[in-house]
């Protein structure tokens, strides 16, 4: 296996290709009692349309988590039982982009690395399970279509893009999971879980080779298939609707506020990322005047946030949270992206919030789970986690101030209302 150093980092990786395809990466963690393994698939919510062998597949909205949901059934039975059996901690997530499966144990590492790669890359769906699984999903859509929380984000997302199918939610609905059948299951998993379009990362006091050695035996054969995948015409700067309300049972409204962004891959994601949540640091971060501002005015709580985020063929600058009156707190988050446009900001201020910014992605490499999915997210997108002390060093102000100018716009944004229903009144 190929070792690479960070020294900036003091981190290093070791990194090679099992037989199948699958590609490894062990971070090493001297000392440390637990192992954490993590394998990723580059498949998630947003690969709902695709050509496969030259023919155009439309699967139902919400069928990647159906399928994270149906791959630990196996034709021995349930592979959690297996993980139980040698101590291992196992679990699994589905996001937009990504689905990955994880296990965390401090014994018996061998054959719970072994147990992970086994099921994820073996096809076993029933239809007895499916049809049991549907009720349970069911439950979950339920669930998130009650969280307030996550219909602002939904509501959001519908406002802003066209086309993307980031338009619908991770989970999908009840109408749609009810399509799903195994054959739709075995398809998915045939076009996206080969190992070529997957990622192994370790994390523990591991013998690097031995772990390369372990996963290309337990890796079942496989021929990949060439898929394409298809996410509508290329989405305009413009939104589609400037406001999306809706009413739940919630105390205080919530908002949250969007601005397009430009799509981007690779190395140049990654910087935009970090230029974008260094924007959001210096205009709408705990120590900015704007937010001492609208806190002091109770416009706003500690659950205030502001940040950046991308994926394929999408981008978004975002700020949220409770609030009495999203409007006045929105006028004001354009009100100052205008003043920084002009004014500028101070320097010394933002070389701090910079360093605060290198340093906290520092820390989340003490997280073995942040190190695996960081790493993973960004080797799908063509680029090096382990780079960013050197590309957080490239970004300047000019590349803030850029940014706030180009993005932060009246015709760039959404805004998505969530208010509290009004009180029942008994008949008299």
């Amino acid at each position: 296996m190929k070792r690479t150093d960070f020294p900036k980092l003091d981190e290093r990786y070791y990194e090679g290709v099992t037989s199948g395809g699958l590609r490894v990466r062990v971070v090493p963690k001297p000392g440390f009692s637990k192992q954490y393994a993590f394998v990723a698939v580059d498949y998630g919510a947003i690969d709902t349309s695709f050509l496969r062998c030259g023919e155009k597949v439309v699967t139902p909205d919400g069928i990647a988590h159906y399928l994270e949901h149906k791959m630990f059934d196996m034709p021995y039975g349930d592979a959690m039982n297996r993980f139980a059996q040698f101590g291992g901690n196992p679990n699994a997530f589905t996001s937009y982009t990504m689905t990955a499966y994880y296990v965390e144990c401090t014994d018996h590492f061998a054959e719970n690395l072994q147990t992970l790669v086994q099921f994820v890359f073996t096809p076993y769906f029933t239809q007895k399970s499916v049809d049991k699984e549907r009720g349970i999903i069911g439950q979950e859509i339920r669930m998130y279509e009650d969280s307030a929380s996550s219909r602002v984000y939904e509501n959001l997302f519908r406002a802003m893009y066209r086309e993307h199918p980031i338009r619908v939610p991770i989970a999908g609905t009840v109408e749609s999971i009810a399509q799903i059948t195994p054959a739709l299951l075995e398809t998915c998993h045939r076009s996206f879980y080969s190992p070529k379009n997957a990622m192994l990362c370790v994390v523990g006091d591991v013998d690097p080779e031995k772990v390369l050695s372990l996963a290309d035996s337990a890796l079942p054969a496989w021929e990949a298939e060439a898929v394409t995948r298809l996410y509508g015409e290329k989405e305009t700067p413009s939104v589609v609707q400037p406001q999306i309300e809706d009413a739940m049972e919630i105390a205080r409204p919530m908002f949250l506020a969007g601005f397009k962004g430009e799509a981007l891959r690779g190395r140049d994601a990654m910087r935009q990322e970090f230029i974008g949540d260094l924007a959001a640091d210096l205009m709408l971060g705990a120590s900015s005047p704007l937010y001492t501002e609208l806190y002091g005015k109770g416009l706003i709580d500690s659950g205030f946030s502001a940040g950046y985020e991308g994926m394929k063929g999408v981008s978004l600058f975002s700020a949220g949270g409770e609030t009495p009156d999203p409007k006045a707190v929105t006028e004001r988050i354009l009100q100052e992206a205008q003043r920084v446009s002009r004014d500028g900001f101070d320097a010394e201020l933002f070389e701090c919030l910079k360093r605060s910014a290198i340093g906290k992605r520092v820390r989340e490499l003490d997280s073995f789970e942040t190190i695996c999915m960081r790493s993973c997210e960004c080797a799908f997108d063509g680029a090096e986690y382990f780079e960013f002390p050197e590309l957080y060093g490239s970004v300047t102000q000019d590349d803030v101030l850029a940014f706030i100018k180009t993005y932060l716009q009246t015709d760039r944004m959404s805004l998505s209302v969530i208010t509290p229903k009004p009180e029942r009144k008994d008949p008299a």
